[in-house]
């Protein structure tokens, strides 16, 4: 001890003094001579002082800057090789040293590195030239060092020509694993790549994404610096600012650009986490282990144990340990250094000897260190204006749109169709399916409706059943039409069933085929019966020809009804109607009928009303009946009624959307079914309940005689008269012919000068009689 105090004030002092390297004795810091010469290269000094004078010559220069960590480290060296030489564990042979002081500078430690590759016992320091340096015989066999990659990096360059091992403490620039350029470099650190992903994790860890840089403007720095970069953008780190400070202290502009890089820490307030590579000194533990001449290979293999860990160099040359993470704290005005977590190269990971230290590792993510705040999860990340991917603005996902995670770069979209999710959501939700239920109130008050009709038929049905023989249910057609008509009328308040509830196939393609055929069925019925009332009231002749013609009951029943059948059969053989699913609401799925093909729903509608128009023509011809027999003129009113529901119907069903729309086509089928039934059958109800005197057959001859007598007479006045106008003018009566007297046969002969002859023809009181019995019997 009293040694190692007497020598640092001595070399302190030394350091003071200014001096020149006046030979090359003077060059050397310490040596000592044996067998095998280990050379050392050590930075003892920080800095090497510029020339004052002028010009510039080229002489080694002075340095300053003592370091005792470092000059530690040297004597450290001096220790274990006298340790060693002192010892049995090489016998024989004795180890000697020329350790040089590099003054951290690359210029003087490749000078110190020339005096390595002098030949061994040379009294020159003269290297020799030679194209094989196998049987060359070198001054030293082995360095330690050098501190800093850089002078390295020369050194080991200088170095490989003769394959001199060299074993750094610290230079951990990842180039240097390169076995190409650096075939018998060594070192005792890992390298800059696993520093700086260690680096990235602790900081990933930590969940700091802006932070600041500061490295070294040398290869080691600029390197680091590539290489934290790479590792950091893989970690989703950002870097606010880079700052490059000069390698060596003796360069002017040093204090210059810290106080800068200062300067900039100060002005950047969100970065509170600095990443520094630069040049410190650290103590590391020392080789002990015998090196024998011509060992590259054999070093490779070396295992060192040290406080039971094993320590070997892998295939590059690099030491297989792994880092310390320090923590530094301030404690009562104090510096405490602990540590905190060992960061294991290998694998990757940081590895804690308790929970203590691990909770202690947990809490640096209390030290807040970020350019924005996280995004919660429901929320995206926006990219503001700034080259930086770490500043950005937390904006809600939008609709139908979700995010699990914070600080997300982008919202998942709900890809189904099924799915939604609302503004600001963590999840996408399952739409709800939406259709006309049976317990909707709507429906249901629908579903009435129809009930209320089907009862209304059958209450029909059973009162005419039990007035079968009455002159008003022979009137309407008979019980056979009657039945027909009232089956339709059931099958049409049935087939509103088919829309309410959740559709099906078999529900889209039944309702609209068993309505279209019912309607058709029942408005052909209603046409058979308004040709028979035009055909046995009508007083036309010609009329009378035509209807007979076409009075066909069977036929045009049959034929009306077909047709409607051929076009809902070629409907739902091409183009069926099917179940669709509307997602034109954003919550909920809409089960609905798609009609197949609008064109065959649209001639299904258009022929029931080209068969209603029909039938609505033919009941306004003969609306002019017998008060009470007036039948014609309810088909007639309940014909507009249906016009005028499905006139309605087009322009509300084309603009209605939803689980309601099948209610609209509902009501207009109720609305059109009630007003035929309620205009076809009730007026008859009402007679045969409440005018039961009129419902008799002699009250029923009664008025078709007077209706008949009034309808002919009417028919010869207006004809006398008419033929009367036409020849008052012109024509003279014969006196042949008197006019009392032609009445009774009902011929009177006129002659009209100039032309021809006029018969007009007047009928008889008889006439009467007659056209009334051919009335009753055509009822």
């Amino acid at each position: 001890m009293a040694f190692i105090i007497f020598l640092i004030p001595c070399f302190v002092i030394s350091t003071d003094i200014a001096f020149s390297c006046q030979n090359t004795d003077d060059f050397v810091s310490a040596s000592s001579p044996g067998d095998i010469v280990i050379g050392g290269l050590f930075a003892v000094h920080s800095e090497m002082l510029h020339p004052e004078e002028y010009p510039i010559k080229p002489v080694i220069q002075n340095c300053a800057g003592f370091e005792i960590q470092i000059f530690l480290q040297t004597l450290a060296m001096i220790h274990a090789i006298e340790t060693i030489n002192n010892s049995t564990l090489l016998s024989g042979v004795s180890l000697g040293y020329e350790i040089y002081d590099t003054c951290a500078e690359v210029t003087k430690a490749m000078a110190s590195a020339l005096r390595f590759l002098a030949k061994f016992n040379s009294s020159e320091d003269v290297v020799e030239f030679k194209c094989n340096y196998s049987d060359y015989n070198p001054r030293v066999k082995a360095v330690a060092g050098a501190s800093y990659s850089e002078v390295s990096m020369a050194v080991s360059r200088l170095l490989a020509l003769q394959l001199i091992p060299q074993v750094s403490p610290s230079s951990s620039a990842e180039i240097l694993s390169d076995k190409i350029r650096f075939p018998s470099f060594f070192r005792t650190i890992p390298s800059d790549f696993h520093q700086t992903r260690a680096m990235a994790h602790l900081i990933s860890e930590s969940g700091w994404n802006w932070i600041g840089v500061i490295a070294t403007d040398d290869d080691n720095g600029r390197f680091a610096l590539e290489s934290f970069g790479i590792q950091a953008m893989a970690n989703n780190v950002c870097i606010a600012f880079k700052e490059m400070l000069p390698a060596y202290l003796s360069d002017n502009t040093f204090h210059t650009k810290v106080d800068h890089a200062v300067e900039k820490i100060v002005r950047e307030t969100r970065v509170n986490v600095i990443v520094v590579f630069m040049r410190q000194f650290h103590m590391f533990k020392l080789f002990k282990k015998a090196i024998e001449r011509n060992l590259l290979e054999e070093l490779k293999n070396v295992t060192v144990i040290d406080d039971n860990k094993e320590i070997k160099f892998d295939s590059n040359g690099d030491m297989s340990t792994s880092y310390d993470v320090l923590l530094w704290k301030e404690i009562d005005g104090h510096m405490e250094i602990t540590t905190m977590a060992e960061y294991d190269t290998k694998n990757g990971d940081f590895i804690f000897e308790d929970e203590e230290k691990k909770q202690e590792f947990l809490d640096l993510k209390k030290v807040q260190s970020t350019c924005s705040q996280h995004c919660g999860p429901g929320q995206m990340k926006k990219i503001i204006q700034s080259p930086h991917t770490c500043c950005y603005e937390c904006v809600y996902c939008p609709e139908n749109h979700y995010s699990n995670q914070t600080d997300m770069d982008y919202c998942y979209r709900c890809s189904n169709k099924t799915y939604w999710a609302p503004v600001n959501s963590t999840k996408c939700y399952r739409k709800t399916i939406h259709f006309l239920a049976w317990t909707d109130w709507f429906a249901i008050f629908l579903l009435l409706l129809s009930a209320f009709g089907v009862v209304l038929v059958l209450a029909v049905g059973v009162l005419f059943t039990k007035n079968l023989n009455t002159p008003v249910v022979k009137a309407s057609g008979g019980l056979t039409v009657c039945y027909i008509i009232l089956f339709s009328h059931l099958l049409i308040f049935l087939s509103t069933v088919f829309f309410i509830d959740e559709p099906t196939e078999f529900k889209c393609k039944t309702r609209q085929a068993l309505f279209g055929i019912s309607f058709s069925l029942c408005i052909s019925c209603i046409l058979i019966k308004s040709l028979k009332i035009l055909l046995a009231f009508s007083f036309d002749p010609k009329l009378q020809n035509f209807l007979k013609r076409i009075y066909k009951p069977i036929p045009i029943v049959v034929i009306c009804t077909g047709i409607q059948v051929v076009i809902c059969t070629f409907w739902l053989t091409f183009r069926a109607p099917f179940v669709k699913q509307n997602f034109s609401i954003p919550k909920a799925i809409i089960l609905e009928c798609n009609e197949g093909s609008i064109v065959a729903f649209g001639i299904m509608l258009g022929y029931i009303a080209a068969l209603a128009f029909i039938c609505f023509i033919f009941a306004f011809k003969g609306r002019k009946l017998p008060e009470n027999y007036n039948e014609a003129k309810f088909i007639t009113f309940g014909m507009l009624i249906y016009f005028i529901a499905w006139i309605v119907f087009i322009p509300v069903y084309a603009t209605t959307f939803g689980i309601y729309l099948p209610a609209v086509e509902i009501i207009v089928v109720l609305i059109s079914n009630y007003g035929i039934l309620c205009c076809t059958f009730l007026p008859k109800c009402y007679i045969i309940i409440y005018k039961q005197e009129t419902n008799t057959k002699s009250a029923f001859l009664k008025m078709i005689y007077t209706y008949s007598s009034k309808s002919a007479s009417s028919v010869a006045v207006s004809q006398i008269s008419l033929d009367s106008k036409s020849s008052s003018s012109r024509a003279t009566i014969s006196d042949s012919c008197k006019s009392q007297k032609s009445s009774v046969n009902g011929n009177c002969h006129f002659q009209v000068q100039e032309h021809r002859l006029i018969r007009g023809t007047v009928p008889p009181k008889s006439t009467a009689r007659t056209v009334a019995r051919k009335r009753i019997s055509s009822i």
